[in-house]
């Protein structure tokens, strides 16, 4: 008799639990990554497959931030340096001086790929992830910077007073800009 009844409780607090972790619940918005010294947020719903570092083959005549194509899971992807990219965008967009590539490159260095409905065989490299995000994690929310690029969208702020950037993906690859690589 007492195993059902401590059965039972069991069964009552883990009903508990799940009905409050339900109402609790955090639903993580961003990947959370960092690319040359500047913390960006890259919409979960818009990004895809994480990599390790892979061996990217240069191709030619294209813009300093276009790296090349490197070969992902038997397919080809084009390898977009964040930091360049944004650098080239808008110079007062880039916090820092844009260290050199060989620097940059460490074992924390990730290649995230564009969702598949982005209808872009791409990725983008990052310095390193630093894990997902949701909005209760933020305590200030302000407007895109001026002079900042179109997939620039508010600029938040977490409770270590860290600034970081959202980035609309989807606005990226619709610009005329980003498509046209050639140099």
């Amino acid at each position: 008799m007492a195993k059902r009844q401590s059965l039972k409780e069991l069964q009552e607090r883990l009903a508990q639990r799940l009905s409050v972790a339900k109402t609790e619940a955090v639903t993580a918005a961003w990947l959370a990554v960092e690319s040359n010294g500047s913390r960006y947020l890259l919409p979960l719903v818009q990004s895809g497959e994480i990599f390790p570092w892979s061996a990217v083959q240069r191709v030619p005549y294209t813009k300093p931030w276009y790296l090349g194509v490197a070969s992902l899971r038997g397919g080809l992807h084009g390898v977009i340096d964040l930091a360049a990219l944004v650098e080239s965008a808008s110079p007062v967009a880039g916090s820092a001086a844009l260290a050199s590539q060989g620097e940059r490159i460490t074992s924390e260095s990730r290649l995230v790929s564009l969702h598949t409905a982005l209808g872009v065989n791409a990725v983008i490299w990052i310095d390193r992830l630093l894990g997902l995000r949701s909005a209760a994690m933020f305590s200030g929310f302000g407007s895109k910077p001026d002079g900042a690029p179109s997939y620039f969208n508010r600029s938040l702020k977490d409770a270590q007073g860290l600034h970081w950037q959202e980035l609309d993906l989807q606005v990226l690859v619709g610009e005329p800009e980003f498509l046209a690589i050639a140099a």
